[in-house]
């Protein structure tokens, strides 16, 4: 799992303490939590119940599943660690479709090609595939339409061999071909799964859903039962995403593909072929044959001037349950015979199959038009998958159709290819029936002409000429017809439709919709029952809940509005699948989105009737049995008007089964991919308003949605090889090396990003923190105690910057709180790293017990002068490059200088007189006008007017250009005439640093008044000047003539004035392994000639030389590069070596 690693040991050893604070958590029961029993705490309520919408069990648990979980991860860490109750419980889904759907293709597998199955070699394999593959592995709730190619195992099209691609043997495959064994094998897995991630799961109360746990079966029943009692389920014919092959409903989480498609509605316009007949149809004598054309525009029906069809389309002849004829496309015959339009049901009796030439040139009679005869002409851009493949034809208000009835007109030699006489054709003209303001009556014919249409192959032209006119058609146009003169397009729609005897309604699914058993599906008129989202009482509460509800960013909110505006009714009935039945019909079963939209409130008292469980067939901790959880019974425990039940379960057990709900309830954040808002989570607030109606206190507080997860940067997918399970990302990164990456991958709705190589280098993060804890720790006798109050220890911002900074070395109670507090941030993303740091630092208690910790006050004015200390470090490093750079010459030959060894840094109490007088002035107009500056040529006139900055002009304006824009971003203290710090004074007492890290002897620190104009032009507060230079110096060697030690000789550079500290200085500079200067000695040679050609003597490494004390001071003749050395009145040549020792 570590692919391509070199080794696996900092991962190992997070792994392992993983595992041991896993073990601790468990051994303490750490994440259980029960309903206080005081009236005190139950009232005074501090608690956070969070939850994640239950994954389907038909699969390992995946990343995208622990994106959106992980939300509610960290959420319960940092608000436990805030002092609040946490409740973060975690159920498993079973209902639906797909486990029955898979277990049952494993069975006809067996039942075909044995047991283990011997397949077909792949070319017959090719043959039998469905031209969608129909496989289910992990599909997720959480994410939806992005999500379903997850669900794909690459080209795998037999579910045995995706059940091997998890890694089963053929014996235990065999065993899923019962459904049963799936909600025996996944769940478990789900939970250790989750367990390794170290997720705040109180596991008593999991549970799996579907009849066979029989609490919560009891508990979907007394939802439904009170729901049909408080008239929110209705049955009757609904129009319906359909698969005739599943012989039921396809719902959102039973499809393959078309997730959120609903049905389309469509007016069907019949045109009866005027006998005589064509030889085509002469066996159809005496029965009426229709072109039948489908419409989303049944008003424009009045400017009908012929229909289209496609010459080599295939259209079908059928038989209507009224014995007429209709003319089709076999895909739209098949939705009609699903909607009552054939004798039965879903049945299509084809009387012949013709093609679209055959059709061409018949004479029509069509509905409402002025024409009394049209025919059907060719058009060569009819699509087959949407409508019936017969089009109206409507010049006047149709782009298309202007553009395709003007080609046919020009064009002879095209109405010779399809046998179209000119009578068919140029009598023809478009017919004003809308007035849209802008574009007169024949709207199409003018866009048309204004946008150079040529033909009907303008494609993008048209495109753009139906978006001018359809909206606007539609919202702004004005009927010019009789009966509807005067009225708005939008108002006539349904009258027109109702008017039309010829016309009928017809539906198909927006877009294509396949089912999981890889079945195309229709839209059919079916008995069923459904939950009458449409109901405007019922609307208008599940808005209420939504204002009320925190969703965290406005994509989430308008995308509720939307839901919220177009939801209708929403079938909850099956036939098949896996579910709990309906309690007054039992043929059916409640489907997966309608048995999970208040389980929440189950989630409140699981434990003390299931017990950890899953399947509910446990002993109940309380020994309540499901037969005695009557609807009275649930009753007393959610509603608490309701009266206490008849019942021989003891009274303290009701009432504490209520108390558990009354104080975990409402949920304050529910998490979840985007994908669901226009489904599940928009029927999560319909059935709280519904459940609880005149007590909003348990209406949902909370949604916070998601985008999807991509992985490393490609969306998630098992056929690409991009894909990771939970597990596999643990093995491949740890725990908490996953979760950092995880908390790192996105925030949003938009997508976010899961990147491996974070997720490596967080690894090392982890570690490094570990052991440099572990090194404090070891080390803490050596850090610097006593008051804390140097410069740095006031900033102390971050560790890797205060080791810097901090020169005269780290404190040890800053350190140590910085551990703490670090440990204590962290705890929420890294919670097991954290835990065994704070045993590292002696903590007995968990850390899932301790407090977040609590900001002292910020001083703002000391943060903006360490800033500023960043900032003039970093200029100085630029202007330190920029001296090293040789000087342009034109012959190419200039060398660089010499690298500086002194810098002398100017700093200004003021700004000089042309910037202080343009400072003033923008302040002034600052404070006057409410915090806003004057236009550029308004204070442009005013400066201009002042004669002491007649000079200075060319540069006054860009520097207000530079205070505007610096004003934008730090606020009005841009316009401060002085720094609020002292300047000098920060620099002064980080001098060891700058000089430290600039690799310089020795850094001056002048007030600018103290330096020529030039300096003085160009120093503001806040904006130091430097100077860099080289002091000339001698070159001596310095020796260690200690044995095996890595120190060896070295030259240095002796300068006048230096003395014995600034030259070990200058050593350790140059040598990184002398680590604590106060144990070097340095020394010279009593002979400075012969000293050192004398071969030491190990032991002895001092004879011969004269320690140098602190108080010598080295003078230099450059002449004749010669060193002295003063010391005591005394002073003596040293020669060309130094000799350094280190104890």
């Amino acid at each position: 799992c570590t692919g391509g690693r070199k080794g696996t040991a900092k991962l190992d050893f997070l792994r392992r303490i993983e595992q041991e604070i896993q073990a601790k958590w468990d051994k303490e029961r750490t994440f259980e939590h029960d309903a206080p029993t005081t009236a005190g705490e139950t009232s005074n309520k501090n608690k956070y119940f969070v939850t994640f919408p239950y994954p389907y069990m038909n699969g390992r648990l995946h990343l995208g599943h622990t994106f959106s979980l992980s939300k509610c991860e960290f959420a319960v860490g940092y608000q436990s660690l805030r002092g609040r109750k946490c409740l973060f419980p975690f159920g498993l889904h079973c209902t639906g479709m797909p486990i029955k759907a898979c277990a049952d293709k494993l069975k006809r597998e067996m039942e075909l090609y044995g047991n283990p199955p011997q397949f077909p070699d792949e070319e017959e394999e090719e043959k039998e595939k469905p031209n969608t593959s129909d496989e289910i592995i992990i599909k997720d709730k959480a994410k939806g339409k992005k999500s379903k190619a997850v669900a794909k195992s690459g080209s795998s099209t037999f579910q045995w061999d995706i059940m091997r691609s998890l890694g089963l043997n053929d014996q235990e495959i065999a065993k899923f071909a019962g459904a049963e064994h799936w909600l025996e094998y996944f769940p478990p897995l789900a939970v250790k799964d989750l367990k390794q991630m170290g997720v705040k799961v109180d596991w008593r109360r999991s549970f799996i859903t579907t009849d066979v746990n029989p609490f919560y079966d009891s508990f979907v029943r007394w939802q439904f039962v009170t729901l049909k009692d408080r008239k929110k389920i209705k049955f009757g014919k609904r129009y319906t995403i359909y698969s005739p092959k599943d012989g039921q409903p396809c719902m959102d989480h039973d499809r393959q593909t078309g997730e959120g498609v609903g049905p389309q509605e469509y007016t069907l316009i019949k045109m009866k072929i005027v006998e005589p007949y064509t030889a085509k149809f002469n066996g159809m004598k005496g029965k009426n044959i229709f072109l039948v054309a489908a419409t989303l525009r049944p008003e424009t029906m009045f400017g009908q001037t012929n229909c289209w069809v496609r010459p080599d389309m295939k259209y079908v002849a059928f038989e209507t349950a009224t014995g007429d004829i209709f003319i089709c496309t076999r895909r739209s015959a098949r939705n009609m015979s699903y909607q009552g339009f054939t004798k039965e049901n879903g049945v299509v009796p084809v009387v012949m199959e013709i093609l679209g030439q055959d059709i061409l040139g018949c004479a029509l009679s069509a509905p409402l038009t002025s024409y009394k005869i049209i025919y059907a002409l060719p058009m060569l851009t009819i699509k087959e998958d949407k409508g019936t493949g017969v089009v109206t034809s409507v010049p006047s208000d149709a782009p298309d159709d202007i553009a395709a009835l003007r080609d046919i007109k020009k064009k002879q030699a095209l109405r010779e290819k399809y046998g179209i006489e000119d009578k068919m054709v140029l009598p023809f003209e478009p017919v004003p029936i809308i007035e849209i303001p802008g574009y007169g009556n024949l709207s199409a014919p003018l866009v048309c002409d204004e946008l150079k249409i040529q033909s009907q192959n303008d494609k993008e032209k048209l495109v753009e000429a139906k978006e001018k006119v359809y909206l606007k058609g539609f919202y702004e146009g004005i009927m010019l017809v009789d009966g509807y003169k005067g009225q708005k397009v939008q108002d006539v729609k349904k009258p027109i439709q109702k008017m039309i005897g010829e016309a009928m309604i017809y539906m198909e699914p927006e877009k294509q919709v396949m089912s999981r058993s890889a079945d195309e599906c229709v839209v059919a008129l079916c008995d069923q029952w459904y939950l009458d989202y449409g109901d405007a009482e019922w609307k208008q509460q599940a808005n209420e809940a939504l204002k009320s509800l925190e969703t965290f960013c406005d994509e989430t909110r308008r995308n509720f509005e939307a839901t919220l505006a177009w939801l209708q009714e929403h079938a909850c009935s099956r036939t098949y699948g896996l579910g709990t039945r309906l309690p007054w019909d039992e043929q059916w079963l409640i489907e997966s989105l309608s048995d999970s939209t208040i389980y929440m409130a189950y989630y409140t008292v699981a434990h003390l009737l299931q017990g950890g469980v899953l399947n509910g067939q446990g002993a109940s901790p309380l020994g309540i049995k499901p037969e005695q959880m009557t609807r009275e019974v649930w009753d007393f425990i959610f509603f608490k008007s309701s009266p206490f039940p008849k019942t021989d379960i003891p009274k303290e057990h009701l009432q504490r089964l209520r108390r558990e709900f009354e104080y975990w309830y409402p949920v304050d954040v529910r998490v979840s991919g985007k994908d669901l808002v226009p489904n599940h989570l928009s029927y999560y607030l319909y059935n709280h308003v519904a459940m609880w109606p005149s007590d909003n206190a348990k209406w949902p507080q909370a949604v916070r949605a998601n985008g999807h997860l991509l992985l490393n940067s490609e969306k998630m997918s098992k056929s690409t090889g991009n894909f990771l399970t939970l597990s596999q990302a643990i093995d491949k990164f740890s725990a908490d090396g996953m979760r950092l990456a995880l908390a790192d991958a996105g925030d949003t709705v938009e997508d976010a990003n899961f990147v491996e190589t974070m997720a490596d280098a967080g690894i090392l993060r982890l570690y490094t923190w570990v052991e440099w804890v572990k090194e404090m720790i070891a080390n803490q006798n050596n850090l610097r105690t006593g008051p804390a109050d140097t410069f740095n220890d006031r900033v102390f911002a971050a560790k890797d910057k205060y080791r810097e900074l901090a020169i005269e070395g780290m404190h040890r109670d800053l350190v140590f709180q910085f551990i703490e507090r670090q440990t204590l941030l962290l705890a929420p993303i890294c919670p097991h790293l954290c835990e065994y740091t704070w045993g590292l630092l002696g903590k007995t208690s968990s850390l899932m017990k301790a407090s977040w910790p609590v900001a002292g006050p910020v001083d703002e004015i000391l943060i903006r002068s360490s800033q500023y200390l960043m900032e003039t470090a970093h200029d100085l490093r630029l202007r330190l490059k920029a001296y090293m750079l040789p000087p342009k010459s034109k012959k190419g030959d200039s060398k660089p200088p010499a690298k500086p060894s002194h810098c002398t840094i100017y700093v200004a109490k003021s700004y000089p007189p042309w910037q202080h007088n343009a400072l003033s002035l923008l302040g002034k107009h600052y404070r006057s006008n409410n915090g806003v500056l004057p236009d550029n040529k308004v204070i442009a006139s005013e400066l201009g007017a002042l004669p002491e900055l007649k000079k200075y002009m060319k540069r006054v304006m860009p520097f207000v250009a530079m205070i505007k824009e610096n004003l934008e971003k730090n606020g009005p203290r841009v316009l401060d005439l002085e720094l609020e710090f002292d300047e000098r004074a920060v620099l002064m007492e980080n001098l060891v640093y700058l000089t430290n890290s600039l690799e310089l002897e020795q850094i001056d620190v002048l007030f600018a008044s103290e330096a020529d104009d030039k300096v003085k032009e160009d120093c503001c507060p806040g904006k130091p000047f430097s100077v860099f230079r080289s002091q000339p110096g001698v070159c001596v060697s310095l020796v260690n003539p200690q044995p095996c030690n890595g120190l060896f000789s070295i030259n240095v550079e002796i300068r006048q004035g230096d003395s014995r500290d600034s030259i070990i200085r200058r050593l350790a500079k140059v040598n990184r392994l002398i680590k604590d200067m106060s144990r070097v000695k340095l020394m010279r040679y009593e002979d400075p000639m012969l000293g050192p050609r004398r071969v030491p003597v190990l032991g002895q490494e001092e004879q011969g030389k004269l320690p140098i004390s602190n108080k010598s001071v080295f003078n230099i003749n450059l002449e004749e590069k010669r060193v002295t050395v003063a010391d005591n009145g005394l002073t003596v040549d040293i020669g060309d070596t130094l000799v350094y020792l280190v104890h």
